[in-house]
């Protein structure tokens, strides 16, 4: 049973677009009543076929879903909206048993799951897992604004930063986001400069020719 709900701070209070797919009919109505209580903007559905033809007509930022339910289940509700070509990144929250085995997760992580509830649900639980799907729902939304607005050399491919200094695109996406980068060769580059190292790697192996007789004089005095 859920506890009373209670908004702990602006954060949590912000309100978030979400979708929940539940089949046991007590559960998501109280679902529900903690969610909307927390000032979100709620659709609630008895299975995940519903859930899944309401989401293509009308996208949600998070959805919560039970594990087993008529139709489709969780992990396959999740595994369609991964499928879909979507620029916004929808928060999927798993909704569990206690008894759930490792792989279990291990399948459901695989379908795209981002966080798992335990039943029984509470407040506090729900909170927390709300307040990481709006941090990671953050970052994802200013990644694919740095993606738009990246002001970028057409001919050196340095980066323009507001101080109007320019740097590396590697330098200004680690300054952004604290991404480090690592550096290798992709196959359609190496298949470019491929003949450059086979020429290189044969030269070294070449055994040295001895100068002729005259040279040998000539580099003696």
């Amino acid at each position: 049973m859920l506890n009373p709900p209670v908004v702990k701070d602006a954060f949590a209070a912000t309100p978030l677009d979400i979708i929940v797919a539940e089949d046991e009919p007590i559960t998501r109505r109280r679902l529900v009543t903690s969610l909307q209580t927390m000032g979100h903007e709620v659709r609630a559905f008895s299975d995940g076929l519903a859930a899944w033809e309401a989401f293509q007509l009308q996208p949600a930022r998070v959805i919560i879903s039970d594990w087993q339910m008529p139709g489709i289940d969780g992990p396959e509700l999740c595994r369609r909206i991964r499928a879909e070509e979507r620029r916004e990144y929808v928060y999927f929250i798993l909704v569990t048993a206690i008894q759930t085995e490792e792989v279990d997760y291990q399948t459901a992580s695989d379908a795209g799951t981002d966080d798992f509830l335990v039943k029984p649900l509470t407040n506090d639980n729900l909170w927390r897992r709300l307040r990481v799907a709006r941090r990671i729902l953050g970052f994802n939304k200013e990644i694919g604004q740095l993606k738009d607005l990246i002001p970028i050399c057409s001919y050196c491919r340095q980066v323009r930063q507001d101080d109007n200094f320019w740097s590396s695109i590697e330098h200004y996406v680690e300054e952004q986001t604290g991404s480090r980068f690592t550096h290798g060769i992709c196959p359609q580059c190496y298949a470019k400069i491929a003949s450059d190292f086979e020429k290189q790697r044969a030269a070294q192996r070449a055994p040295k020719r001895a100068l002729p007789a005259a040279a040998r004089s000539c580099c003696a005095h």
